[in-house]
């Protein structure tokens, strides 16, 4: 199967649709978070393309998106079905 290469906008985008699958649509994930994502380690840039812009695969993606997720749910005292583990 071919990789994917992801710009921070479309890794916005992908992480924004598993969010608001989960969260009756009120979740988003923006540019910036992706930014962010990268600069806390959550998040590692596979390459860059021709523009500069840093990519990412869609697997890392979904991984960051569900390790934040997990993690603000546990902040605030909310903690995952087993079955969702």
């Amino acid at each position: 199967m071919p990789t994917t290469w992801l710009t921070a906008a479309e890794a916005a985008a992908h992480a924004t649709r598993a969010r608001r699958l989960l969260s009756a649509g009120a979740a988003a994930v923006t540019e910036r978070t992706i930014r962010s994502w990268v600069a806390r380690g959550h998040l590692t840039p596979t390459g860059l393309d021709d523009a500069g812009r840093q990519l990412f695969t869609l697997p890392d993606v979904a991984r960051a998106e569900l390790t934040t997720r997990r993690r603000a749910l546990r902040l605030v005292g909310i903690t995952e079905p087993a079955h969702t583990r």
